[in-house]
């Protein structure tokens, strides 16, 4: 197997704050979208797909390394989608292949709604599109309430509250690890760096992330190709169902890859492969 240079580290500002992003590898360009995940949380498959795309990585603004110029503004979707935009635009005019997971699957997805001229093919795993299930009202409802117990009631309390209603109970798998081999954010993060990404999660990001409606009309126009992903080991959790929810409005079949929601650090080799079919067209 090829071996590839480390990440290069660059900076980028965009309205209102300073993105931190890296770049691996050559080839096509690769853009892999986390919300509230930064480019640690993508550090198992990033050197596996640089053997074949140009990876690019970010840390969204106020977490980690990037910065915004306002901590407590509103963050809104579309925002989200216009920092990826300018990253894009940044980076060269050509339409680029794009993964999003989680909450950076309904950023991506955005991003292909507003700017479709800069999306060549598009991977959405698992985004939490609770607006497209039938106990919507019931989920937004449950949701709010998890952000009042983590503001009100503490993180545990709140990342318990969070754990029951998704099924997620964790944010990460460690390095290598095997499908039931669980930790925390600190596999990749510090503990204080951990707290402040959950911080930011349930004040800012969550809600905009799981209350998207997507325009499913300019999404079924798109010129670029959109696979539906989900988790072999997550059926049945929320995020899963919306996939699932996602793919049967587009009138396509969800593609289930190894692991769970966040299987490309339980099984990275199985999930690289697989994502590297997907966005060539090979499978």
């Amino acid at each position: 197997m090829a071996t590839t240079a480390g990440p290069t580290e660059h900076t980028l500002d965009v309205p209102g704050a300073r993105l931190h992003y890296e770049t691996s590898g050559t080839g096509p360009l690769l853009v892999l979208v986390g919300a509230p995940m930064g480019s640690r949380g993508f550090a198992t498959i990033t050197p596996l797909l640089a053997e074949h795309f140009t990876v690019v990585t970010y840390d969204p603004r106020g977490i980690l390394r990037s910065t915004a110029e306002d901590p407590d503004a509103e963050v809104t979707l579309d925002l989200l989608a216009d920092d990826v935009h300018h990253l894009l635009a940044a980076l060269g005019s050509e339409p680029a292949y794009v993964f999003g997971n989680s909450g950076g699957a309904s950023v991506a997805l955005s991003l292909l709604t507003r700017y479709p001229e800069q999306v060549r093919a598009l991977v959405a795993h698992e985004a939490p599109l609770i607006e497209l299930l039938p106990e919507s009202e019931q989920l937004h409802a449950a949701l709010e309430k998890v952000c009042a117990a983590y503001v009100g009631e503490g993180r545990n309390e709140g990342l318990k509250m969070y754990a029951a209603l998704t099924g997620v109970e964790r944010f990460s798998r460690p390095p290598g690890g095997g499908r039931h081999e669980v930790t925390d954010l600190e596999s990749f993060t510090p503990p204080d760096d951990v707290r402040a990404i959950l911080d930011r999660f349930f004040l800012h990001i969550l809600r905009p992330t799981a209350f998207y409606r997507p325009d499913l009309p300019a999404l079924r126009a798109a010129s670029g190709r959109i696979v539906v992903a989900g988790g072999t080991a997550s059926e049945g959790q929320l995020s899963h169902r919306s996939a699932a929810a996602l793919a049967g409005e587009l009138g396509t079949t969800l593609v289930d890859f190894p692991g769970d929601h966040t299987g490309f650090q339980g099984e990275p080799e199985p999930f690289t492969r697989l994502l590297h079919q997907v966005l060539t067209g090979a499978a």
